[in-house]
């Protein structure tokens, strides 16, 4: 089993920047790559970061392409997601997510464990 738990969502100005953490407890987390998805009222959840076992491999939805950094420090256990530019368009909860998958993973259903989410709100 693989806790996450998310933090640093809040509201923030468009065109401002965020940085959200997510704490992993339990196994091994350099085992495991880890993703931000975040959904929006009403759609479904979407991939937004991942980020490979030993923080070298990372890939990006195109639509934060850009503007967004995912990170991850093995030693404390977390993984970062930055925002830049922010938009009312990125308005959602933020969630973390772990996968075993060594692939490029950006679908939700190749995640095995998930947080419970952060909600950032991005007003105009």
């Amino acid at each position: 089993q693989v806790q996450l738990v998310e933090s640093g969502g809040g509201l923030v100005q468009a065109g401002g920047s965020l940085r959200l953490s997510c704490a992993a407890s339990g196994r091994t987390f350099g085992n495991y790559a880890m993703g931000w998805f975040r959904q929006a009222p009403g759609k479904e959840r979407e991939f937004v970061a991942r980020i490979g076992w030993y923080g070298i491999s990372t890939f990006y939805a195109d639509s934060v392409k850009g503007r967004a950094t995912i990170s991850r420090d093995n030693t404390k256990n977390t993984v970062y997601l930055r925002m830049n530019s922010l938009e009312p368009e990125d308005t959602a909860v933020y969630y973390c997510a772990a996968t075993r998958l060594l692939a490029v993973a950006t679908m939700p259903n190749d995640y095995d464990y998930w947080g419970q989410g952060t909600q950032v709100t991005v007003s105009s």
